[in-house]
This record gives C-alpha cells, structure tokens and sequence, in this order.
C-alpha cells in the first residue's frame, strides 16, 4: 500500500494509475487496528459485542462506548476512531427520527442502513472531506425480523448473517461461521460472542480491555437495549473458562 512521494493520496478525490483511492485504503487500515467488534444474527434477534481496548487505567468504566442506541429497535457498534463514529450515530438518529415523523413508522434496518452508507459514502466524493475512519455493524427489528448490516469506510454496506471488523476480524469470522446461527436464541448468542471476543484477544500484544454487549430481541422486548449485567457476568465466566481449557489443552 505504499504510495508515499506519489502524491495519488493527497485528495479522497484522486484515483491512482491502478484504480484505487489510497485515502479510503488509510481510513480501512483505521479500522483494522481497532478492537474486534462482532455482530450476529440469531434465530430470534441481534447480538453485537465490542471488544473496547482501554487505553488508561485511569479512565471510568463505561466511558467512551462504542455501542449506541440509533432507535428503540436499532444499534449500531463502532470499530475505528470512536470520534468519527460519533458522528454516524448522529446522522443515523436523525435519519430515523425524520422517516418516523414522515411516514408514521420506525425505520426499517435496511433504510436506514442504506441512509447511513450513502452518508459515509458522501466523504469520499469532495475534496475537502476526509473519509470516516469507522467502520459500523449495524442491528435492529423490524417487519421483516433481525436485521444486521456492515457499513465500511468506502460507504458499502452489506448484509450479514454475522459479521466481524478490528483487529481479530478474520479469526473472528472464523469461529462464526462454526457456529449454527439459525438455531442459536439470543441468550446462547451472549456467550458465544463473548467466547470469540475473550478468543482473539491477544494477551501478549493488546492492552486490558472491557467488554460492550448489547441485543435486540424478544427478551428485550424488541428494544435495543445492553445486555443485562447478570447475563454479562455470565457470558464473560463462560469465555474465560473456555480460554483456561483451551489453555490446559
């Protein structure tokens, strides 16, 4: 990817001889050393789990949070720089909040995943814009059942069964599509999210971490909501039992 002397990653608005937009590559790179942020749809709802890498042990617990509520049936988690990810959130609530008051219903996921991309999109067509260095999982309910999208920096978004972006991403990927998604209710979800989380954490190499869960589903009453602390509690017991086995293995 070096382009350095160049001069093809000046502007977002420059093509290189080969095709690419350098900036967009850098504002992926952002997001690629940031925590793991998972997302996966079960048979009965959404799960989405931030692996949040704690750069101070002076800071709160809870801070500076990576999942946010969108609407009452959608959230969206956010791998990259959490400034830049701030500011999608903001533009996807009011996004939902205008196409409620227009047509008298919450957003569907799609439309508003749809809304959000072509906004992350809109900073990579000026000059005088930087791309957004974030990438989004984006999940709800609507009509139509659990949704979940990604949204990456460039400004597509696709949708996924389970979908994983920061730094584990590929062992991430790896361990979800072991696992049998249709048949999984939102609760076993927790934990195997939180498995995968505690799994591509590396030890050695990363700083402490705290981790951000959060669910739509029937036993949140199809509002986007964190996961219970008592359940938390439990998915994390459960992730670090199952490091310690694989460690004795």
């Amino acid at each position: 990817m070096s382009s350095i002397g160049t001069g093809y990653d000046l502007s977002v608005t420059t093509f290189s001889p080969d095709g690419r937009v350098f900036q967009i590559e850098y504002a992926a790179k952002a997001v690629d050393n940031s925590g793991t942020v998972i997302g996966i749809k079960c048979k009965d709802g959404i799960v989405m789990g931030v692996e949040k890498l704690i750069s101070s042990k002076m800071m709160l617990p809870g801070s500076n949070r990576r999942i946010h509520a969108v609407h009452r049936h959608s959230g969206m988690a956010i791998a990259g720089l959490a400034a830049d990810g701030r500011q999608i959130v903001t533009r996807a609530k009011s996004e939902a909040t205008s196409y409620e008051k227009v047509y008298g219903e919450p957003i569907p996921v799609k439309e508003l995943a749809e809304r959000v991309a072509s906004y992350v999109h809109l900073c990579t067509l000026y000059w005088w814009l930087r791309p957004f260095g974030c990438g989004v999982i984006l999940g709800g309910y609507d009509r139509n059942g659990p949704e979940l999208y990604m949204v990456e920096p460039s400004g597509v978004s696709y949708r996924y069964f389970g979908a994983a972006i920061g730094k584990g991403r590929q062992a991430a990927k790896t361990e979800i599509e072991k696992l049998k998604l249709s048949e999984l209710t939102c609760r076993q979800g927790v934990i195997e999210v939180a498995k995968i989380i505690y799994g591509v954490h590396d030890e050695a190499k990363d700083k402490a971490f705290e981790l951000e869960m959060s669910w739509v589903c029937e036993e949140s009453n199809y509002q986007h909501e964190k996961v219970p602390d008592d359940l938390l509690e439990e998915a994390k017991a459960a992730a670090k039992a199952a490091l310690e086995d694989m460690d004795d293995d």
